[in-house]
């Protein structure tokens, strides 16, 4: 299937495409051009590729750019999905479980539900990176959110009420915070 708007030029529930879901068994082909891009305030920005209604629920897929230093995610955690991140550029930090890793280029991290996790360009460093959430749970709702945040229009605490729906369950940033800062 390849990505495609329906004639009314609004958005299915979730997807974010308007495209039906691929439960046909046809290949889901998404161009870059295709691609929606949700911009973020350090130069970087979510690429958003496939959310779980264009998959049959499989998963979701973006890709993820980081500024030089930036943080990508603050310490949350997933009940129902594992997170496959992808690093092609930069070097990333991950926090898990409350240990510091540095990841870099062709480096896979796979994290676990029930996982307590966050991660950012490494200080020094910008970074690009594809996150895949398996089973997929329709979340470009939630980097649209997010981009929103990060441009300050919105709180943060705005993303609150949208934890269970999004499957992002956020902890305390505290040692996140300090590892980050040292």
């Amino acid at each position: 299937m390849v990505r495609e708007t329906d004639n009314t030029g609004t958005d299915n529930p979730g997807t974010g495409t308007g495209n039906t879901t691929s439960t046909t068994g046809e290949a889901l082909i998404v161009r870059p051009e295709e691609a929606e891009h949700v911009p973020l305030p350090h130069g970087g920005g979510f690429l958003l590729l496939a959310d779980s209604g264009e998959t049959g629920g499989a998963l979701g897929a973006n890709r993820l750019t980081l500024g030089e230093g930036a943080d990508g995610a603050r310490p949350h955690c997933h009940t129902l999905s594992s997170e496959l991140f992808y690093v092609l550029g930069g070097t990333v930090e991950f926090f898990l479980d409350d240990k510091m890793t540095a990841v870099g280029p062709g480096g896979l991290v796979v994290v676990p539900p029930g996982m307590p996790h966050a991660f950012g360009a490494a200080p020094g460093s910008t970074a690009d990176l594809l996150a895949v959430l398996t089973p997929g749970i329709d979340r470009f709702g939630y980097f649209r959110a997010l981009g929103r945040v990060a441009h300050g229009l919105d709180s943060f605490d705005s993303l609150a009420a949208g934890q269970e729906r999004y499957d992002v369950h956020f902890l305390d940033a505290s040692a996140w915070q300090s590892a980050r800062t040292g």
